[in-house]
């Protein structure tokens, strides 16, 4: 009897379920994004480094994408999975467009549908593995959202992910006002992605800032921040602690 030739089950483990795949966890991903609410728009910021476990791989990463007319988009996670929201979002904005009704989608409107993506990957047990920051603003009225990789996501004035939600949010609580200028912000973020460099062993010291207010959206060239590693605390940072190397 020729085996191979023989017709498999309708229920068959060779059947196409057996070629499903899931990510079982991240390869190449990338650290914290902070971002803010300015009196004029949105400011955000991340850093340019892709991480291969725990080796920086790759200095020239970039993790913020402008979303239509309105909106911007900065992730952390797995970089592939970023590429593959990127293309999501490149549908959703291209169908929009085709209506040429005059209108655009918001900053509000894609927020909840990513929303939407990243729970409904969570409910397959496929996840997309990110989270998510997006930022804009339409008629007036400036937008700030968070998602996680399994659908959680809230609006505020100020959102960071990664490292950047337990170092960088008490800086941002305690500085942050309505009326941030410019110039005020793009210090306090700095300020927040200079922690994050000292205390983030996934962050590099090469960044870029984008903004987005009603005029459009800009990147910043990457650039560095002037740090000081001469603290007394960096010179021997086990010392006192009971039980380290």
């Amino acid at each position: 009897m020729d085996f191979m030739a023989s017709k498999q089950p309708e229920n068959s483990l060779l059947g196409p379920e057996a070629d499903s795949q899931r990510t079982l966890y991240p390869y190449v991903t990338g650290t914290s994004v902070v971002a803010l609410k300015y009196k004029d728009g949105i400011l955000m910021a991340a850093d340019m480094g892709g991480s291969y476990g725990s080796t920086l791989r790759y200095k020239n990463v970039e993790r913020m994408k402008a979303i239509g007319k309105h909106s911007l988009l900065g992730a952390s996670g797995e970089i592939s999975d970023f590429q593959e929201i990127l293309r999501y979002l490149d549908d959703l904005i291209l169908y929009d467009n085709m209506w040429d009704d005059g209108n655009s989608l918001g900053p509000k409107e894609v927020h909840n549908y990513l929303t939407r993506v990243m729970y409904n990957r969570r409910n397959k047990f496929n996840p997309l593995w990110n989270s998510l920051v997006l930022g804009g603003i339409k008629n007036g009225q400036k937008y700030l959202g968070t998602v996680s990789m399994i659908g959680v996501n809230f609006e505020d004035d100020h959102v960071a992910t990664g490292f950047g939600n337990h170092l960088a949010r008490p800086i941002l609580r305690q500085e942050w006002h309505e009326n941030l200028s410019f110039e005020d912000g793009v210090k306090l973020l700095e300020k927040c992605m200079r922690v994050l460099l000292y205390r983030d062993r996934s962050a590099i010291n090469k960044l870029q800032i984008a903004k987005i207010t009603e005029e459009g959206m800009t990147i910043s060239q990457p650039y560095s921040l002037k740090t000081y590693w001469e603290f007394s605390a960096f010179e021997n940072p086990t010392q006192g602690a009971v039980g380290s190397w």
